[in-house]
């Protein structure tokens, strides 16, 4: 309680500062989810919370992100189709969902499974989170320039033959189930029948235009017929926020960016009295939970949403963990990543029962928190009761923010959630794979396949076919490397034979390495912590790569962060019997030689001695 309370003032500014940065996005996230801001609103505000009080990572902020909103819309949308379109009908379903998903988090925790999250391959990854972008940025098009598909009465109208047959399956099915046979008493399907009003088929056409233009083929779909309708009003709000967005962080990044163009939009749209959409309004009040959850559980319901529940589990585990990993770096602490899943799960789990949506540690929101001064869980409470006391205060105020200022917000999160980084390696991969008469990487080939089918068919599929490819193919190339390799076997971190005679005088100055067996996205966790090995004494660093016959691009980018590092601090490396694929892997991104020049590769540890007699001087002498 004592360390709680240790840096107050500290904790104070960073949790008020993140609590502010992430309202718009909560507000944003609610809206985009399908359930409107509050639940986004609701969720930032249990996670937040019960996530730093509970977690494993002091200056976490957590909260609805944007790779756990896309998998939320996918459950929300679909349980809410097989409700006749009625999102308070489907409610209960949905928290249900959110709810068993937290509770697995919690699961995963209390097994100590936390350790094995980083067993997900850079490829699948990469490829997941540009889907992401790629799925919040086109479905955002349409709020952006004011279209909304179930307010076009000619779109609409389109779907009323299909509206009356489904109305009538209804029927029938109904009947069905109260033992009632059609061609026994054709009477009462007729009379059933001739209760269809025309509200009723509105209602359902209505429904049947928003599922035809939801997700990234949809929104691409009725994008002709939108922009014909465009609402020039709301497209200059959503413009006009992307470029605030984007044009004050050249100016500071003092002030959130996002919460300028909120502030700023918002204020000038009902300033003037603009004929904008708000968004939905945002109930006054405590948040209340809802009971059904409980008293209305089916299992039948949710049966179908269980392998879904557990990816969002997964999703939030991989999303909170790295950005525990940024706090650490930032702050030179150590997460416990299995207290921490138990932290996020029941953060969640609350969240859930109280009408939320599900989230995870937010990178942004934590990189501010500890930049503001945040160095205990306080901060991460401190920014829920932020958010609490903004719903209570603000929310009416709320309630008249533009809605296409919260898409054109989001618009920016999609372009910012790109993973770039991978993109641009694209072309420098080797094609190390056949396919056919073609040659192709199998690392990009991976990603593609994710972000294709994430983007264009399901998310949660998608991840888990691309997490089997690429295990079959890191499986394929382990056991062609080990059939060439066979007579390597693992030895103790000790020195080896040939480094017996090292000088004594130098030892203060060199640091040896060893790295040992393939570096991939199941090692590049140990690896990082080589930066922390190194005693403050040396100035150079051996790495020797003898028995490292293979590296994958998660490898490759670990092993080039940790030189970035080295570099940093002023520390020479030198590298020892790099392999061919390493080396060749290494060259296509300039890590030879920007980061290692050719001087510094040694093909055996007799001539790197050599060069480091030469050249690194003893400094600790008397």
């Amino acid at each position: 309680m004592k360390k709680l309370f240790s840096n107050i003032k500290g904790d104070a500014f960073g949790g008020i500062t993140a609590g502010i940065v992430a309202l718009p996005l909560a507000l944003a996230f609610g809206v985009s989810s399908g359930l409107g801001p509050s639940a986004g609103l609701y969720g930032a505000i249990f996670l937040s919370f019960f996530a730093a009080l509970l977690g494993g990572t002091n200056t976490q902020i957590s909260g609805p992100t944007a790779p756990m909103t896309a998998v939320s819309m996918v459950v929300i949308a679909g349980i809410i189709a097989v409700n006749d379109g009625d999102v308070n009908k489907a409610l209960p379903a949905i928290l249900t969902v959110f709810l068993l998903a937290g509770l697995m988090q919690v699961g995963l925790g209390a097994l100590g499974l936390g350790k094995y999250i980083k067993y997900i391959p850079y490829p699948v990854v990469s490829g997941f989170m540009t889907a992401i972008g790629v799925i919040i940025l086109i479905t955002q098009i349409l709020p952006a320039i004011g279209y909304y598909p179930k307010e076009d009465v000619a779109f609409v109208e389109t779907f009323k033959p299909k509206a009356e047959e489904i109305i009538l399956e209804n029927i029938l099915k109904e009947e069905a189930g109260e033992g009632i046979l059609v061609l026994e008493d054709f009477k009462e399907t007729i009379d059933r029948a001739e209760g269809m009003t025309p509200e009723d088929i509105l209602k359902e056409s209505k429904t049947l235009a928003a599922n035809n233009a939801s997700g990234v083929l949809g929104a691409i779909k009725v994008l002709p017929q939108a922009i014909k309708n465009i609402n020039w009003l709301e497209f200059i709000l959503a413009l006009a926020t992307i470029l605030i967005i984007y044009g004050f962080k050249r100016i500071t990044s003092a002030v959130p960016s996002t919460l300028v163009a909120l502030l700023v939009v918002s204020g000038v749209a009902v300033g003037f009295g603009l004929d904008f959409r708000p968004i939905e309004e945002i109930p006054s009040g405590l948040p209340i939970p809802n009971l059904e959850i409980i008293t209305g559980f089916k299992l039948s319901t949710i049966t179908p949403y269980i392998f879904t529940a557990l990816t969002l589990a997964l999703l939030g585990a991989i999303d909170s963990l790295l950005t525990s990993v940024v706090a650490d770096n930032m702050t030179k602490t150590k997460h416990q990543p299995n207290k921490e899943l138990i932290g996020q799960g029941i953060g969640n789990s609350i969240g859930a029962i109280f009408g939320g949506i599900p989230g995870a540690g937010a990178t942004i929101r934590t990189v501010v928190n500890i930049n503001s001064g945040g160095k205990t869980k306080l901060s991460g409470m401190i920014a829920g009761i932020v958010l609490l006391f903004i719903l209570l205060a603000l929310g009416p105020i709320a309630s008249k923010i533009p809605a296409a200022v919260l898409a054109g917000i989001l618009i920016t999160v999609g372009i910012g959630v790109m993973d770039y980084k991978g993109l641009r390696a694209i072309p420098s991969l080797p094609k190390d794979t056949k396919i056919g008469p073609l040659k192709v990487s199998s690392e990009v080939g991976i990603m593609l396949v994710v972000l294709v089918l994430s983007s264009l068919w399901n998310l949660v599929y998608a991840v888990g076919i691309g997490l089997v490819i690429a295990s079959l193919m890191f499986m394929k190339k382990i056991g062609d490397l080990t059939a060439q390799n066979s007579d390597v076997k693992p030895l103790k971190e000790e020195a080896w034979t040939d480094e017996i005679g090292f000088p004594e005088k130098l030892k203060e100055e060199v640091f040896i390495k060893h790295i040992k067996g393939p570096l991939f996205f199941g090692t590049t966790s140990d690896f990082q912590q080589l930066a922390k090995q190194i005693p403050k004494t040396a100035s150079t660093v051996v790495i020797r790569l003898e028995k490292m016959p293979y590296i994958d691009q998660s490898g490759l980018y670990a092993m080039e962060d940790v030189l970035v590092d080295l570099r940093k601090d002023d520390i020479n490396v030198l590298f020892v019997g790099l392999h061919n694929q390493p080396k060749y892997m290494m060259e296509r991104i300039d890590i030879i030689p920007d980061l290692i020049s050719k001087d510094c590769l040694f093909e055996t540890f007799n001539e790197c001695l050599t060069w480091v007699k030469d050249n690194v001087k003893d400094t600790h002498k008397d």
